[in-house]
């Protein structure tokens, strides 16, 4: 029977997953006209002077999103367990979940509205922060921030509530037991509840790692709408698609699309080691 539940998942990972994948590396072990090319695609786009700094855009915002999901959703989670208030605990969870029904171009479309010192509901925040103009709070060097803030709103809700069910399944006689010891609430998050948790936080890393690295619409929505002072090739995957559709090169786009694939594979070994996701109770 559990074949059968499995089944389908499988024909839908090898149809949309794995064939592609193998066709990707195909193209970039090719010419356009199907001759066998090498590693030369390979060559040519990392030695592109666009591919180093997308890569360093794309590290940046991928370190400030893991962090702060990370350590705020747990924190937040803990919270919103520890509220004994059953109708408040509901409400706060459904507060968190909401941002995620946006899907994520209209996200970014209410985020431009945002970060707009002319029009957003905090511009007194923005000009506190010496930001008079949309064109100066969206510069390069703001955009990590700004994209990891982007994805927490819209993300983050969604795996509190997966956070607070996890932790509805730690045995409430080990938390019992925690307190006749004496422990406070600080002493069983650190010591119970957060290392239960382990497996869930690595599955929330993997996950998000994937979802982070793949980081083109927010780039492409604020460079049409800033008039290029976000570049258009601003992430790998923006680059991707500028070897794709601008340059009509498959070729190097599939090279960029395996290189990425790599890269994102080996930091979620990373997290399946370190978080013993496959690990038996």
């Amino acid at each position: 029977m559990s074949y059968v539940f499995v089944s389908l998942y499988t024909v839908l990972v090898i149809a949309f997953g794995v064939l592609p994948a193998l066709y990707a590396l195909y193209l970039s072990l090719t010419t356009g006209d199907g001759g066998f090319a090498g590693l030369s695609n390979y060559v040519k786009v990392i030695s592109d002077f666009r591919f180093v700094p997308a890569v360093v855009h794309v590290a940046a915002y991928l370190v400030i999103w893991l962090v702060a999901l990370v350590v705020l959703v747990t924190v937040l989670a803990l919270v919103v367990h520890a509220i004994r208030v059953r109708w408040l605990s509901r409400a706060l969870r459904f507060v968190f979940y909401l941002p995620g029904a946006l899907a994520g171009a209209s996200s970014v479309l209410l985020w431009l509205f945002v970060l707009d010192p002319t029009a957003s509901p905090v511009a007194g925040l923005l000009h506190l922060l010496g930001f008079s103009s949309f064109v100066q709070v969206i510069v390069p060097g703001n955009l990590p921030l700004i994209f990891a803030i982007i994805a927490f709103w819209t993300g983050a809700g969604g795996w509190i509530v997966i956070m607070y069910g996890a932790l509805n399944n730690v045995s409430t006689d080990i938390m019992e037991a925690a307190r006749l010891d004496g422990a406070g609430a600080v002493q069983i998050a650190l010591r119970i509840q957060l290392p239960l948790l382990r497996k869930w936080i690595s599955y929330m890393g993997i996950m998000s790692l994937a979802a982070g690295s793949q980081l083109f619409v927010e780039p492409q929505l604020l460079s049409q709408a800033s008039n290029a002072v976000v570049p258009n090739d601003y992430s790998l995957n923006q680059l991707a698609y500028q070897y794709a559709f601008q340059q009509n090169d498959f070729n190097g786009s599939a090279a960029i699309s395996l290189i990425l694939l790599v890269i994102a594979l080996a930091l979620s070994a990373v997290f399946v080691t370190r978080g013993g996701l496959f690990e038996r109770d």
